[in-house]
């Protein structure tokens, strides 16, 4: 099945925010096994030698959480043999559409109307809370698909930051990882050579100026209040994340037990 992964961090071409989640530790005493659940940005600008890469790990599902225009916008994903790419939109076509169209084409006075004054943070602190309490049916089945035959996995959004941090975020509560570390895996995502490439129209003095990037910055950035954001609002309506992970997403103990001996060492 999957081969061994290299313990260095790749040096990926067209592939942003890769790693291995492997290593992470627990509350228990035991770490996440590596080779088994890796997160990315998309996969559509891959390389031959990317693909090459990506191929080699042996992973059965790529989860894109990407919706139609974010795929329309990047591409789809490159096809690896043998891997199964399962689609769970996060985010719904039309949901922020006009906003990141601005994002895009806005002028300055326009991103300054939109972002500035904390607005771009609380509309991700916002968005994280979001596809916590509304996308449980999603993050159900991707716990139901690792459960079942779906490691080694790769989840993936188009920066690989939000929707795939978050997901990765819920897969390591349930097995049990130290907040601290979820929160540390999380903010690695922060790094600049991580980071989503911004796509500006417009001169590129104008569209990538100092205070538009700025602007821009909470966007594309991982902060640890977008996180907390996400703990919080499982708190809130669950309670705790035991009664979040049964009763919000279905996943009962003995199921839990099953995850934890695939995805744990």
């Amino acid at each position: 099945m999957s081969q061994q992964v290299p313990s260095t961090e790749p040096e990926l071409t067209g592939v942003r925010n890769f790693r291995d989640v492997g290593g992470l530790p627990t509350e228990d005493g035991r770490r996440v096994r590596a080779g088994q659940l890796f997160r990315s940005g998309h996969l559509a600008h891959a390389t031959e030698g990317d693909a090459e890469f990506l191929a080699s790990l042996g992973l059965h599902t790529i989860f894109d959480f990407r919706n139609a225009a974010d795929i329309k916008l990047e591409g789809p994903d490159v096809e690896l043999p043998g891997v199964r790419n399962l689609n769970l939109p996060l985010t719904d076509p039309a949901h922020g559409a006009e906003f990141w169209t601005m994002v895009r084409d806005g002028d300055l006075d326009q991103l300054r109307s939109l972002l500035a004054e904390g607005k771009a943070a609380n509309r991700m602190i916002g968005s994280y809370r979001t596809i916590i309490t509304k996308r449980t049916a999603e993050h159900a089945r991707v716990l139901r698909e690792l459960t079942d035959d779906s490691v080694p996995a790769l989840m993936h959004c188009a920066a690989g930051k939000d929707r795939a941090g978050l997901s990765v975020a819920v897969t390591l509560l349930a097995l049990g990882v130290e907040r601290e570390a979820i929160l540390g895996d999380y903010l690695e995502s922060a790094a600049l050579h991580r980071r989503y490439k911004v796509r500006r129209n417009g001169s590129a003095a104008n569209a990538y100026s100092p205070e538009v990037m700025e602007l821009l910055d909470p966007l594309f950035d991982a902060r640890a209040e977008y996180l907390t954001a996400a703990f919080d609002a499982i708190t809130k309506t669950w309670g705790d994340v035991d009664t979040y992970l049964e009763r919000g997403l279905g996943l009962t103990p003995e199921r839990r037990d099953r995850l934890r001996e695939r995805l744990l060492e």
